[in-house]
């Protein structure tokens, strides 16, 4: 009998729409998140870690969490939207927006596993500047000291910033975190690496020849892995793809069936295709790599072993 690997998804952004059918406003078909999420469990996921971009996203992830104990999420504030910080609607002042992301997390301490998704990312400045983004980045590293949380972190064309700001806060972060959806340099994964944290690994970092070079360097005992679900899938075009094993029939939104995955919306049952690519790329054998990847994932997110 095939031994059942155990496998974290340390980020999913299941409070997207289109796990309700609907997708740039229209309703494709029916809601199956259930049924995403029962396909994700029964291909051998153990817990799902729910990505949070800003305090509208926490509200909706907690609605989700809190209705099944294999869930999780983060609090935090993404970097493109870090201008909400500023946005008297969502509120008064960034001193209280800051106090309602401190009071979300002391009000769900048993599922709020992280601070994040927090970071830089200079690819999209128009939705957010630089300095704003610096800003509210450093802003969140305190709120990490301030609940002994690791990081979840968002790191995109803008290495020597991040650097500069991370390493003048190291001594606020005790349990460090990761770097998600990594797809940066060797280098630059060795700094993190350095300093305690880990690397977060999906479709997104996984696309190019240059991107599986940077993989082989990476030790196994610093990795993670995640789908960034719906997004992040691993694609045709990658270079990772002719690695992958497991194939899920999939069909477009508009023929939904309950049986199938939607083309083009990748979903958690999907980070077994990650995990192949890794095992091939750095030539390990997949069950140490996955028991590997998933005592990662405990360390980090679950010290107690409590949940």
């Amino acid at each position: 009998m095939a031994v059942r690997r155990k496998i974290i998804d340390i980020g999913a952004n299941l409070t997207d729409l289109v796990f309700n059918g609907c997708y740039h406003g229209s309703s494709k078909h029916k809601d199956d998140y259930h049924i995403v999420l029962n396909r994700a469990f029964n291909s051998g996921l153990e817990k799902i870690i729910v990505t949070s971009g800003c305090l509208s996203d926490t509200d909706e992830a907690l609605k989700l969490v809190n209705l099944n104990e294999k869930l999780f999420t983060t609090v935090g504030c993404h970097p493109t939207r870090c201008n909400e910080f500023e946005d008297q609607t969502k509120a008064e002042s960034p001193e209280k927006y800051y106090e309602l992301l401190s009071q979300t997390i002391e009000g769900n301490r048993n599922k709020v596993v992280a601070v994040g998704e927090c970071g830089l990312d200079y690819d999209r400045l128009h939705f957010c500047g630089v300095e704003t983004q610096k800003k509210y980045f450093e802003k969140q590293l305190q709120l990490a000291s301030d609940f002994n949380l690791p990081l979840f972190l968002h790191h995109r064309n803008c290495h020597e910033d991040f650097r500069e700001i991370l390493s003048r806060s190291l001594k606020l972060m005790p349990r460090r975190g990761v770097v998600h959806s990594f797809d940066g340099t060797a280098s630059q994964a060795e700094f993190f690496i350095e300093n305690g944290f880990y690397i977060g690994l999906n479709g997104c970092s996984l696309k190019t020849e240059e991107n599986l070079e940077v993989v082989k360097t990476l030790p196994v005992d610093k990795l993670m892995i995640e789908t960034d679900a719906p997004w992040c899938e691993i694609k045709p075009s990658h270079a990772s793809f002719k690695f992958v094993q497991t194939k899920f029939p999939s069909v477009k939104k508009e023929k939904w069936t309950e049986d199938s995955l939607v083309k083009g919306r990748n979903e958690p049952c999907c980070i077994v295709q990650v995990l192949e690519v890794i095992s091939a790329v750095k030539n390990v054998n997949i069950d140490e790599l996955a028991d590997k990847v998933y005592k990662n994932t405990m360390d980090l997110f679950f010290p107690s072993s409590a949940f």
